[in-house]
Formats: C-alpha cells, sequence, structure tokens
C-alpha cells in the first residue's frame, strides 16, 4: 500500500500459485475535504474536531465579527441620523422640555436597537459559518455541498430573537423570504427539471409588473383605507406622500361616493399655507381638494421638485453608512469611486421615490379629468402608475 500523488491510496493485489489474481493496483480515494471518510481520521489519537484548522477557526470569528460590525453599524448609523434630524426639530419647537425627555429615549432605544442589531447578524453569521463547516467536515464539502446551507440557515434563523422576544419583523421575515425566493427562482428557471415552469420569470421586466400592481395596492391603501397599513408604511407614506391627512379624507369620501365630512378643515389648511380656497361640496372629482387653486402640471412639477428635496435626507445615509462599514479598507485605495458611486445611488433613489408620490398625483388627477368622475377602481387604476420610475430604479 502506498499513497500516490493525487491523494489516493494504491493496494497492490498479487497473483497466488493458483491462478488467483495477478498483479495490478485498484486505488482508492480518500479526498481532503472529506476527511471523517478516509481512513486516517480515524487513526488513534486525532481529535474529530472540525475547528483545528485555524482557517476554519478564523472564518467563523470573522464572519461573526463582520456580522456584528455591520448590523450595529447600519442600524446605529440610520439611529444617528434620526436622532439628528430629532434634534433638529427640537431646536424649532415650542414645547422644549417634554422634546428633550423624548430624545433621551429616543437615544437609549437606539443604542438598545444597534446593540440588538449587531448581536443578531453576528449571531447570524458565526452560527451560519459554524454549522456549514461542522457539516462539511462530518460529511464531506461535495456530499453535502446541495443541502448544508440551508439546514445552516433554519439553525441560524432564530438568532433573530436577538433584536427583542417581544418585537416583531414582520417586514424584515417577509424581506428575507422574498430573497430566498428571488435565489430559488433563479435556480429554477437554471433547472432542467424546473426550467419550464420558471420561464415566465425571464420576462425581461416582470419585476417591474410586479411592483406596479405592489404599487396599486400600497397607494391605495394610503389614500382610502390608513389603518391597514403598518405605522412605518403609513408614517413614510404620509411625509413622502406630501398631503395632510385632511386632503386624504376628502379624497376618501369623494371616491367612496360619501358626503364630505370635512370640507371646512381641507380649506382651513390651504388657508394656513396663503392659499384661499373656496370648495364646492358638489364636485364630481377631487383636483381642487388635491392642489387646492394649482393646475394638474404645475402641481405635478411642484410637488416632484418638492419630494426630491424631502427624499435625498432619506437615501443619503443609506447609501452613505454601508458605504463606510462595508467598503472601508476599500475607501483609502478609492474613495472618489466608491463615494461617487453612493452619492449617485442617493440621486438615483431619491429620483425614483420623488417620481414614485408625484406620478401617483399625476395620474389619478389625469383619470379623474378625462373620465370626469372618482371612485375606488379609478383610484386603484390612477395608482399602478407608469414603469418610467421602476426602471430610473
Amino acid at each position: 500500500m502506498s499513497p500516490s500523488g493525487d491523494g489516493a491510496t494504491e493496494v497492490k493485489i498479487c497473483s497466488d500459485e493458483n491462478g488467483g489474481f495477478h498483479g495490478g493496483y485498484i486505488k482508492t480515494h480518500c479526498l481532503k475535504s472529506e476527511p471523517p471518510f478516509c481512513s486516517s481520521s480515524y487513526l488513534p489519537g486525532i481529535a474529530l474536531n472540525p475547528f483545528q484548522d485555524s482557517e476554519k477557526l478564523a472564518r467563523v470569528v470573522t464572519a461573526s465579527a463582520k456580522g456584528f460590525s455591520i448590523g450595529a453599524g447600519i442600524k446605529g448609523g440610520l439611529a444617528l441620523f434620526s436622532i439628528l434630524a430629532r434634534l433638529r426639530r427640537t431646536r424649532l419647537s415650542s414645547t422644549r422640555k417634554v422634546e428633550v425627555f423624548s430624545n433621551r429615549k429616543a437615544i437609549d432605544l437606539a443604542i438598545k436597537e444597534t446593540l440588538r442589531y449587531g448581536l443578531f447578524l453576528g449571531t447570524f453569521a458565526g452560527t451560519f459559518v459554524s454549522v456549514d463547516e461542522i457539516i462539511a467536515y462530518l460529511g464531506g464539502h461535495r456530499r453535502t455541498a446541495k443541502w448544508r446551507s440551508l439546514l445552516a440557515g433554519l439553525i441560524a434563523g432564530p438568532s433573530m430573537l436577538l433584536t427583542g422576544p417581544k418585537t416583531q419583523h414582520t417586514s424584515l421575515a417577509i424581506y428575507i423570504l422574498m430573497r430566498a425566493a428571488v435565489l430559488a427562482s433563479r435556480c429554477g428557471i437554471k433547472s432542467k427539471r424546473f426550467g419550464k415552469i420558471c420561464k415566465p420569470l425571464t420576462w425581461k421586466h416582470g419585476d417591474v409588473f410586479l411592483m406596479c400592481l405592489s404599487s396599486s395596492q400600497v397607494l391605495s391603501a394610503y389614500i382610502l383605507k390608513q389603518d391597514s397599513l403598518p405605522p412605518s408604511y403609513k408614517s413614510f407614506l404620509n411625509k413622502h406622500g406630501g398631503k395632510d391627512l385632511s386632503i386624504l379624507q376628502g379624497v376618501k369620501d369623494i371616491a367612496s361616493g360619501l358626503p364630505f365630512t370635512n370640507l371646512e378643515a381641507i380649506e382651513k389648511y390651504y388657508n394656513s399655507t396663503g392659499v384661499d380656497i373656496k370648495l364646492d361640496p358638489e364636485m364630481k372629482i377631487p383636483c381642487t381638494i388635491i392642489h387646492g387653486n394649482q393646475s394638474c402640471s404645475a402641481h405635478v412639477v411642484s410637488f416632484f421638485l418638492q419630494a426630491y428635496k424631502r427624499a435625498l435626507p432619506v437615501y443619503l445615509p443609506v447609501y452613505l453608512i454601508p458605504a463606510l462599514i462595508v467598503h472601508r479598507q476599500g475607501l483609502l485605495k478609492r474613495p472618489c469611486n466608491i463615494f461617487g458611486k453612493g452619492l449617485l445611488g442617493t440621486a438615483r433613489s431619491s429620483l425614483f421615490l420623488s417620481v414614485y408620490c408625484s406620478s401617483a398625483w399625476m395620474w389619478t388627477c389625469l383619470l379623474f379629468r378625462i373620465f370626469r368622475w372618482c371612485n375606488i377602481p379609478m383610484v386603484a387604476i390612477g395608482t399602478v402608475q407608469d414603469f418610467l420610475k421602476y426602471l430610473i430604479n
């Protein structure tokens, strides 16, 4: 028996005098990546420890550290921008004592959330890599390649509880599920068995079509039934939708075929902005409710400019903070390239959000003007919108 150069073991079989086997060689492979199935792994004095290899242990430690730094950095960075914006509002507010107290609570909450998200991603990454290495060691890299990542992810998944056992993260869970569905669909497209079933997923603008349908559902709910939206969605849309709640209530009343309940509140709101307006209780389309004395086209232009200013502070930290954390080493070598991409991403995403919101009002007004009528299906059709804003993003 002798080792060969390719990692196999050669066994020489000799013939006996009675005419048995004649001389020859048989190779039995013993792959280095599959030590449990090699004879050497069962020799006395050798422990079955997948982390004896310093590279594997370093991979686990590195994954945990990177996960913690990314989770804490992104969550903490976004919280920092939020607190700075809150402090800026406090200086302009008349109720400063109440605001100072709430600011302290906000800072404490931000620190807790930062640590929790850091622990979550650090534990998730470390657990995933550890389980992946253990399974690969026990079962072999090639034998377990098709399923060990799935099992490692299932075992690492409960680490989300570190963000708070009483806290629900439905949006995060749905996002992860959708990303998993995207990966599964890509594998299905390449598969010989499921390729035909997944063929519709190869449509070039299929994702844009799905986004249009999602847009219709979300924006229709924003205008007609805000209570059905999660608080975070509601807060975000109320800010970037750019319309007072009294205006939304007026549009809801006319679309639902109900008598107006708050025309005076709408008029009072416009008066507070310097616009003197008198609304007609018998109106058939709500354009004057939506944009007062402005024409529909002038409203779209002015709304777009205001929406872009509102969107920039939202996306600046989204691109800046990951650049500082994920590309911290590359910043010293190519800072212009990294920051340039970040600024381009900020400008593009801000353009997307501003076009998204302004086109919603543009299409609803356009349909109202064309059909001289306003109802719930018309609002839903208007908020489907065009493909332009999704192609921008």
